[in-house]
């Protein structure tokens, strides 16, 4: 009879070790699936060098930012033009040089993606927009920066593209793909434009 008892309290004991151990687990797992939960964040790549993409970017930036999401920006490659504010050739190699004058010097040198017809468009969209009230890249960028929207300029973007820091607006932080990720694993809405 008392072997009986010992033997039963060792299977107890037994199963509520496994259960505490079951326990810890599904915790450790909860945790990790809390951590990577997406939060109330927008992250958006700004891949396109167009106006008119631009300032759908800048819309939805500003309007999540209103909306009190927290919005960061990601700009690589053409999308970088949205931020140069000039254009230097000094220190550039033959291809950056290249590169610097076939771009747009500035956000007011951007073209539109369709109908351009040599800087036409972009003007005529302007002045539409003006005519209808409508902000200018220019109001977007400065009220993105207003509600605390982060721009990240991509850094091999700029690296390959020979774009210095001169060139840029302030205020800008720097990254690579992995900045631009840690953010899209946070978000709700991740967008490529």
């Amino acid at each position: 009879m008392g072997t009986s008892i010992d033997t039963r309290a060792g299977e107890d004991q037994s199963r509520v070790q496994a259960l505490e151990a079951k326990v810890q687990e599904l915790t450790r797992r909860l945790d990790s699936l809390e951590e990577r939960a997406p939060e109330d964040r927008v992250a958006i790549v700004v891949f396109s060098g167009d106006l008119d993409r631009v300032l759908a970017a800048f819309v939805i930036a500003t309007g999540a930012a209103a909306m009190g999401q927290e919005v960061s920006m990601f700009f690589t490659f053409w999308g970088l033009s949205a931020l140069k504010k000039g254009s230097e050739l000094s220190g550039k190699t033959f291809f950056q040089k290249a590169m610097a004058m076939m771009s747009p010097a500035s956000s007011l040198d951007l073209p539109v993606s369709k109908m351009n017809y040599f800087g036409v468009g972009a003007k005529m969209l302007r002045a539409m927009m003006k005519e209808k009230n409508v902000s200018s890249l220019e109001d977007m960028i400065a009220l993105a920066r207003e509600l605390g929207v982060r721009a990240i300029a991509c850094e091999m973007s700029r690296d390959v593209m020979g774009i210095k820091d001169s060139e840029l607006v302030g205020d800008l932080e720097h990254g690579g793909v992995a900045s631009f990720l840690a953010d899209s694993l946070k978000s709700r809405t991740s967008l490529f434009i």
